[in-house]
């Protein structure tokens, strides 16, 4: 009977181990095609692209909000809501984020952030971005991210199916360990896959691609100088999020 639960267990570990190989394959050559360097801040890259690179659209909206608040534009209540101050946005971003709470003037903070990190104007960002080799694409991403979670499952899946089996033998060891012997195909597969996939493909499930990585890392981050720019500011809340905030009241507000 444990023969019938070996089967599945095998074939889903190497369909999601085979279909991790291609994403893997399909995300390489598409590094291929990115720039073989980055020397400082390249033209175009400004501070939502930064902040794109560093945490996604959610990460945009962050930093949009940061900075209109900033400016007495918006204002940002720690009880989770927004409101307008100035309902004219300079820029297309901050049109973008007046018309996503609506005619109201106010939303819920939580929903203002869903809305806008699916808004087309944050996906174009990291359109442009991808087409320059910056951004990992949205399809590699997910793809990449599906592919991992499916190994992982597979794995969990026959652990689980060799515990059952073992269970189910009672006191017949040698089934066990015929049992066992034979999940080991399986198991070695997908964590040795696993494995490699931390080496080859955990890069392309970041949003930067390695190009971009390598953009992140040469930036400063200086928000916790006495010294610090309002700009400095901008560029650490880009990088490291609603953490780089040091208004505990506009951190807990950007939390909500």
């Amino acid at each position: 009977m444990w023969v019938l639960l070996l089967v599945p267990s095998c074939a889903a570990a190497v369909l999601s181990c085979l279909r991790l190989v291609r994403v893997a394959a399909i995300a390489d050559a598409a590094a291929g095609r990115a720039p073989a360097g980055v020397a400082g801040r390249p033209p175009g890259v400004g501070l939502y692209e930064t902040a794109y690179l560093a945490g996604g659209p959610a990460r945009v909206v962050e930093l949009a909000l940061v900075r209109m608040a900033g400016v007495g534009r918006l204002h940002l209540a720690h009880t989770g809501w927004t409101t307008v101050v100035d309902p004219l946005g300079r820029g297309r971003l901050e049109r973008a984020l007046i018309g996503a709470i609506g005619p109201e003037g106010q939303c819920r903070t939580s929903q203002l952030k869903a809305a806008l990190a699916a808004h087309p104007t944050v996906r174009d960002i990291g359109d442009r971005l991808a087409r320059a080799g910056l951004a990992t694409p949205a399809v590699v991403r997910d793809h990449a991210l599906r592919a991992v979670r499916q190994v992982r499952y597979a794995l969990f899946g026959a652990a689980a199916m060799l515990l059952l089996t073992v269970l189910l033998s009672g006191t017949d060891a040698e089934t066990a360990r015929t049992a066992v012997a034979w999940y080991a195909l399986p198991l070695v597969l997908t964590g040795g896959t696993l494995l490699m996939a931390r080496v080859d493909v955990h890069a392309y499930t970041a949003w930067a691609a390695p190009a971009g990585q390598t953009l992140l890392r040469t930036l400063p981050c200086r928000h916790t100088a006495a010294t610090a720019t309002d700009d400095d500011l901008l560029t650490a809340v880009a990088i490291s999020g609603p953490a780089a905030v040091r208004d505990p009241r506009l951190r807990a507000a950007l939390d909500s």
